[in-house]
C-alpha cells in the first residue's frame, strides 16, 4: 500500500481537502493508499515515512526526499490536474 502525504502551508483546512480529494482520485485508479495531511512544517519532519508527497508548486520546490516522489500542483483542488500528474510521475 502506498502511503501519500498531502502537503499545505498551515496544516489546516487545505490539506484536508485535498487528502479527500487525493483518496478519491486513487480510489478510482485502483490504487490502495494512505492519505495523510500536514503543513509544511510537519511535512519536512515525516517525509522519510512517505512514498508521494503532493503540495502545492511552490510548496514542493522546498521539499526534498530520497525516497517519496514529490508533485507539485498549480491547483490543489483539481483532480483532473492531480491525475494527469498521477500518470505523468508513472504511479497510475
Amino acid at each position: 500500500m502506498m502511503k501519500v502525504l498531502a502537503v499545505c502551508g498551515n496544516g489546516m483546512g487545505t490539506s484536508m481537502i485535498m487528502k479527500m480529494k487525493v483518496g478519491n482520485v486513487l480510489k478510482r485508479l485502483n490504487i490502495p493508499a494512505q492519505v495523510d495531511s500536514c503543513s509544511m512544517g510537519e511535512a519536512k519532519s515525516a517525509i522519510g515515512n512517505y512514498d508521494l508527497i503532493l503540495a502545492s508548486v511552490h510548496i514542493a520546490k522546498e521539499l526534498d526526499s530520497a525516497k517519496a516522489k514529490i508533485i507539485g500542483l498549480l491547483n490543489l483542488l483539481d483532480e483532473k490536474e492531480l491525475e494527469e500528474k498521477l500518470k505523468e510521475a508513472g504511479i497510475a
